[in-house]
């Protein structure tokens, strides 16, 4: 089942599609009462998101961004903002530990665990960072994100996945925490993350090809 054969019928159940969805939400998004908001900077990954959820569209603005490690330098970027209006927000506060209304998450993602790679697929476009590091020549993954709870658990998914992924403690940066998978493990972890995902279309063109090119210089 893809993006393209229809959304699911119950968006709690699990599904690639719902578990890159929430782990979209879970890294940059927010369920408060009568509205789940995702968002993105890659136009293509906001109709997907939407198609997934049902939503009508996705609005387009200029936003000024802060930069995750260092919230004193800020860009200027495109954003898509997706909206799905109704009790969803609520149920998957209960059903998935997701913040609601500004609470503290509790992050249950086990009954999306037999979709590990698209949820973090999800994770690490919403909340994860891609890099080429020229004066190391190696390529970095990184995620940062304000509740320290969220990345704990995306340890817990990397920890799980079927390739070998050690990632740095967590550290204090300007926007929250972040940690970052190791140098000589990004290749397959990005390899891995993405595999299958022409097929289903479950994910950010700009954030796959970024990362995609970021490897084949290391190679």
């Amino acid at each position: 089942m893809s993006v393209e054969t229809g959304a699911p019928n119950d968006m709690l159940a699990a599904h690639p599609e719902t578990a890159y969805f929430w782990g979209r939400v879970a890294g940059d998004g927010d369920c408060e009462d009568g509205c789940i908001t995702v968002r993105t900077n890659d136009e293509t990954a906001a109709r997907r998101l939407a198609s997934i959820a049902g939503a009508e569209r996705a609005d387009r603005r200029i936003v000024e961004r802060a930069y995750a490690h260092d919230t004193s330098v800020t860009r200027k970027e495109e954003e898509f903002t997706v909206q799905v209006v109704g009790g969803l927000a609520d149920r998957a506060g209960a059903a998935l530990g997701l913040p609601f209304d500004g609470e503290s998450g509790g992050y249950r993602f086990d009954a999306l665990a037999d979709y590990d790679r698209q949820l973090l697929r999800g994770l690490l476009e919403g909340c994860g960072t891609v890099c080429f590091k020229s004066d190391d020549e190696a390529v970095g993954i990184s995620f940062v994100h304000s509740d320290e709870r969220l990345l704990r658990t995306i340890q817990t998914l990397l920890d799980r996945c079927p390739v070998d992924a050690p990632y740095d403690d967590l550290s204090e940066t300007s926007s929250g925490y972040w940690f970052g998978v190791d140098d000589d493990a990004a290749p397959a972890l990005g390899d891995w993350l993405y595999e299958g995902s022409e097929e289903t279309g479950l994910f950010a063109p700009s954030r796959r090809r970024k990362l995609r090119e970021s490897i084949e210089r290391v190679r």
